[in-house]
């Protein structure tokens, strides 16, 4: 909707999409499709030389005189599966261990990460500072069992489905950024298939997941399909 609007307004537009049936349907001016997971429009992490020919692609299609204009990724490589955490299968290494506790044990992983990237992190969308995600695990906890949970730390205008959303953003941010510390080398598709199958964390989300999914509230029915992904 935006390309268009930049191209009536005789600026140029062009992009990358990475659910090919959606600009189908709505028919941007100029889209380039990559084969890649939510999060990776650029392909794999630390690859630049596959990042700049995507982005060398997507601006290739500014040479189109008028659209709708929709080309697939031509070097594309054969893109990895992400494991979804409906598919991920518990090692259980994580039972009993205390979401919190885990939390804290990863923590000097995440500071030293954030320490050695200039201080760049994917955390920080609920605004809540991650030495005090505790706090924000023992909310999760009390929705999930049910209760009438509320956070002091949630920003005013943000309604709780809303401030869960962002909660669980930056839990799992924090958890990739920290394994990516303690481990490495690690790939995207070897964090994830951890994150999912042996942290207590993502036992918490699945099933807060599941409890949001049974509301009747609708602002609150469509927080769950983005949050266990």
């Amino acid at each position: 909707m935006l390309a268009r609007c930049f191209e009536e307004a005789g600026i140029s537009a062009t992009g990358i999409v990475l659910v090919k049936e959606h600009a189908e349907r709505t028919k941007p001016p100029r889209m380039l499709w990559v084969p890649y997971a939510f999060g990776n429009a650029l392909g794999q992490a630390g690859d630049p030389l596959l990042q700049h020919q995507v982005l060398k692609a997507a601006l290739d299609l500014l040479d189109a005189e008028r659209g709708p204009v929709l080309e697939e990724f031509a070097d594309a490589a054969e893109p990895e599966p992400l494991l979804q955490a409906s598919e991920a299968q518990s090692s259980g290494s994580a039972k009993g261990l205390n979401p919190a506790d885990e939390l804290t044990s990863l923590r000097p992983y995440y500071e030293r990460w954030v320490a050695n990237n200039g201080g760049r992190t994917a955390v920080g969308v609920s605004g809540v500072p991650q030495r005090r995600f505790r706090g924000v695990v023992r909310f999760l906890e009390a929705y999930t069992a049910g209760e009438d949970a509320d956070s002091p730390e949630r920003p005013d205008g943000v309604g709780v489905p809303q401030f869960i959303r962002y909660c669980v953003d930056d839990l799992k941010a924090f958890y990739y950024e920290a394994r990516m510390e303690q481990r490495p080398g690690v790939t995207g598709s070897e964090i994830h298939e951890w994150y999912w199958g042996e942290t207590a964390m993502s036992a918490l989300i699945v099933r807060l997941a599941e409890a949001m999914n049974q509301s009747d509230d609708p602002a609150v029915k469509a927080i769950p399909y983005g949050l266990a992904r």
